[in-house]
């Protein structure tokens, strides 16, 4: 007589992940497990020969590599708050320079804030501020910062959102004191810009106000959040609310403002010593002409970089939590930094 044997087999099928869990730059997002439905879940009892036992094997597996790739392709890919991009870095950029803003070309730009990028051949390099029309109607900038991270210096990207989220407490000036945006609002789809921190000519932009913003706090030109000598600020509430919000990166200007800024060797740390030559643009890519503005000093004493410095291009450097900031006893509580008048 023939052996048979029996196997229990256990169907279930899997719940879809919920609507809405996936956003485009959320703190710890993810999917969420996915559990079987016990209303769904049955048991079949049925009896193979050794033939259909062997048969039943490569089906089980078959399933189990079907629902493996399911999960893989289901599962959200890092958003730009979970994961710093381009760089990690194992010393700081230096001071931010002092420099003035220049006029604001037209209605609906916004003020994106220069900052120090890195290059792996010849280190950092200033991408000078300028200005930037608007993406989409309501759209405001939040920069981008370097943060200590696991013993590197990491970028976290800018994004373009409805409000400004975290941006290390980096006073960047020109409304971004380190905390929000003072540099102006929208309403009823139009821009409306604080001359108190904005370069407005009012001939040609008329929806502007002007409200004092008083610094209460030692203002510094530190460009780096955590790690020895750099800001000390957590993300608020509010701001960690702002990251998880549907937003967008930089754009193709910005891009190539920071493209074409690369190519030129006054702007590296190593010759500028931390005072750029091009600090300021009236427009992306606009790096000649009227409007340029030159760095009137640097900000702090420029150090030099240290012999056997070392990066790592490219490579993705994930934030072991939210912000990307440090913790620790020598992180102190948020405050909410006064704003700053356009840096001189």
């Amino acid at each position: 007589m023939r052996e048979r044997n029996n196997l229990r087999i256990d169907r279930f099928r899997n719940n879809s992940p919920e609507p809405g869990m996936l956003y485009e730059d959320s703190v710890g997002a993810g999917v969420k497990e996915i559990q079987p439905d016990p209303e769904e879940s049955s048991s079949l009892i049925v009896n193979f020969g050794r033939r259909g036992l062997f048969a039943a094997r490569i089906a089980t597996c078959s399933a189990f590599l079907f629902l493996f790739a399911f999960l893989v392709l289901a599962a959200p890919a890092p958003s730009p708050a979970q994961v710093a991009v381009s760089v990690s870095v194992g010393y700081p950029p230096p001071a931010l320079p002092v420099y003035v803003q220049p006029p604001c070309p037209g209605p609906g730009y916004i003020w994106v804030p220069g900052y120090w990028a890195w290059d792996p051949n010849f280190g950092y390099y200033w991408v000078p501020g300028t200005w930037v029309f608007a993406p989409f109607p309501g759209a405001l900038w939040t920069p981008g910062y370097w943060g200590w991270n696991d013993g590197v210096y990491v970028w976290y990207e800018g994004y373009w959102g409805p409000v400004v989220g975290f941006y290390g407490g980096i006073n960047y000036g020109c409304g971004y004191t380190g905390y929000g945006f003072h540099g102006g609002y929208w309403r009823h789809g139009a821009f409306y810009y604080n001359r108190a921190v904005n370069n407005v000519n009012v001939t040609n932009i008329h929806n502007v106000y002007n409200k004092t913003v008083i610094n209460n706090v030692n203002v510094t030109r530190v460009s780096y959040n955590g790690g020895p000598g750099g800001v000390r600020f957590h993300p608020t509430a509010g701001q960690l609310a702002a990251s998880r919000q549907r937003h967008s990166p930089p754009n193709a200007v910005q891009r190539e403002q920071e493209r074409s800024a690369r190519s030129f060797s006054e702007q590296r740390a190593t010759v500028n010593r931390g005072r750029p030559s091009i600090a300021a643009t009236p427009k992306p890519g606009v790096f000649t002409g009227h409007g340029i503005e030159r760095a009137s000093r640097a900000g702090a004493p420029y150090k030099a970089p240290p012999t056997g410095h070392t990066a790592v291009p490219g490579a993705p450097h994930r934030a072991p939590h939210p912000g990307g900031v440090e913790r620790g006893p020598a992180a102190a509580e948020p405050r909410h930094a006064a704003p700053s008048a356009v840096p001189r």
